[in-house]
């Protein structure tokens, strides 16, 4: 059923729809990196779940498919998240997402640490939950509990991903790509050299996936840096150095991504798809009319914590759409916005672009398809490794054997991590 109503918005020339909704934008962290850490004072906000409930019936009436529910910190109130989900789930909608900052880890060592590991997976799960992320910045727990204010956490993941796993639940490791992601490497805080940073930023991705996948996550994600953007209604922005890459940066970090998915894609489910990656680094290097436009405010939407308003994405705050439930139909016309790198609406228009424009404009497929003879080959890399990866369903164990057919010849070293952390 899921796949046949995906086909069927991919024949209309749309892609399957999906709305992020901000349920709050409160907040027990102190990420460097969001404009919603703790230590920020403003006005805060949550939806009722009544307002939420108007916005899922607009959704299942719009055909969307996916819905994620972010803050904020969405389990500071877990029943009223689940109780969210869980109307989601009675609407029909196939893909439903949350995800926490990890400050359930907290206090790994109590006797009732297990249990309540134990309750938070199955009431995620009899919910109706689809895949749930964990944040992570950082390879080295030091970097990440002192940047979250959240001491132990990372060994409170490795303690509880047994749990979640024989529940049934399998989260997904969320990294906010930054500069401390593999620890501290010197190229990738002195003067830039493209060569320098970019292998600083190999070994660095290398650490992480390592260190995640020791931990015993089984599927990852990359939140492409979004340094401060003018009033973004998604305050999970910053100018801090932590996440802030000049162009030229950017590009040199996104080529060490590409570099480094394929030597992890069989060993964990690693979302991020390199056909996006690839428009990415054309995007900086001056080639966007080669790229697909992202379809934020076409079949993809963000909706605000304040007043369940909707937007285009979380960064176009000067189009607001009005209060979602309000919309009647989704909107037509062709994308052209590529302003930023918003994984959550970038990656989809990227991987499934080629689908949405055969219909309107086969013969642009086909040039670009031909401009670059590599082209199809990475695109349909991507959607076999999509399919070998169950569409990264979270309530789905990883299929070590089918990744195994993605094995490079030589993938990256393993790397140790120490036994009191990812034990």
């Amino acid at each position: 059923m899921k796949f046949l109503s995906t086909c069927r918005a991919l024949f209309r020339g749309r892609l399957p729809g999906q709305a992020v909704i901000q349920i709050t934008t409160r907040c027990n962290a102190r990420c460097v990196q969001c404009g919603m850490s703790v230590d920020h004072s403003f006005a805060r906000h949550s939806l009722d779940p009544e307002v939420v409930d108007r916005i899922l019936d607009t959704v299942a009436r719009l055909g969307m498919q996916a819905v994620s529910f972010t803050g904020g910190e969405p389990l500071l109130d877990l029943p009223r998240l689940t109780g969210m989900i869980r109307s989601a789930k009675k609407l029909g909608i196939p893909y439903i997402r949350t995800g926490t900052n990890g400050f359930i880890f907290q206090r790994h060592e109590a006797p009732d640490f297990e249990d309540r590991m134990r309750r938070t997976a199955d009431e995620l799960l009899e919910s109706g939950i689809r895949n749930f992320w964990i944040s992570l910045d950082s390879s080295d727990p030091d970097i990440h509990e002192t940047n979250r204010g959240l001491p132990g956490v990372v060994r409170g993941m490795a303690k509880a991903l047994p749990i979640f796993h024989n529940s049934g639940l399998y989260p997904s490791v969320n990294l906010g790509i930054n500069r401390l992601c593999g620890g501290h490497i010197p190229a990738l805080h002195g003067p830039f050299d493209t060569h320098g940073f970019r292998q600083g930023f190999f070994e660095a991705f290398t650490r992480f996936f390592t260190f995640a996948t020791n931990l015993g996550f089984t599927i990852a994600n990359c939140c492409y840096p979004m340094s401060d953007e003018d009033r973004a209604v998604y305050q999970a922005t910053s100018s801090d150095s932590f996440i802030r890459f000049s162009p030229e940066e950017k590009r040199a970090m996104l080529l060490a991504l590409k570099d480094v998915v394929p030597d992890f894609r069989s060993r964990i489910r690693l979302f991020t798809p390199l056909s996006s990656l690839d428009a990415l680094v054309r995007q900086t290097e001056g080639e966007a009319g080669q790229t697909y436009a992202c379809r934020g405010g076409l079949d993809f939407f963000f909706v605000d914590a304040t007043a369940g308003h909707a937007y285009p994405c979380g960064y176009r705050s000067a189009e607001d759409l009005g209060p979602f439930w309000e919309l009647t139909d989704l909107p037509g016309g062709e994308p052209v916005c590529r302003r930023c790198e918003w994984e959550c609406f970038r990656d989809p228009s990227e991987l499934l672009g080629p689908f949405g424009m055969a219909l309107s404009n086969p013969l642009e497929v086909m040039r670009r398809f031909s401009s670059r003879p590599d082209l199809p080959g990475i695109w349909f890399s991507d959607l076999r490794y999509y399919m070998a990866c169950d569409f990264f369903d979270g309530t789905k164990p990883m299929r070590t054997e089918k990744l195994a057919r993605f094995a490079p010849p030589q993938a990256a070293p393993a790397l140790v991590v120490s036994p009191e952390v990812a034990s």
